[in-house]
Formats: structure tokens, sequence, C-alpha cells
């Protein structure tokens, strides 16, 4: 595996993650699983930043 270099990337990430959803832990399967979670949190994290939510006023 590699890390998520754009938007490409990132959609063949969660293509991946749909594809090994419900993996067993500790098999090839899940480890991949979690390291494209890892991948794609930290590329969410570095080019989809959300900011604060909005207070609401009554």
């Amino acid at each position: 595996m590699r890390s998520i270099g754009n938007e490409a990337d990132y959609d063949a990430a969660l293509a991946a993650v749909d594809r090994l959803m419900g993996s067993a832990p500790d098999t090839a399967e899940g480890h991949a699983l979690e390291t494209l979670v890892a991948l794609i949190e930290r590329y969410e994290a570095e080019h989809w930043k959300v900011g604060p939510p909005a207070s609401i006023s009554e």
C-alpha cells in the first residue's frame, strides 16, 4: 500500500474499503482494511479540513 496523493487515489481507497468491510481481524484482509482506513483518515485530515461547528442561535 502507498499513501493517498490525490482524489483518484482517495476514491480507489474508499472502493477498496467497501470491498474489505466485514473482513475478519488478524487476517491479511483485516490488516489491509485497517491500513486503508488510517490512510484515508490522514488524507481527509490534510485535505478536507473541517472547522468548528457553527453556533445555533435561537
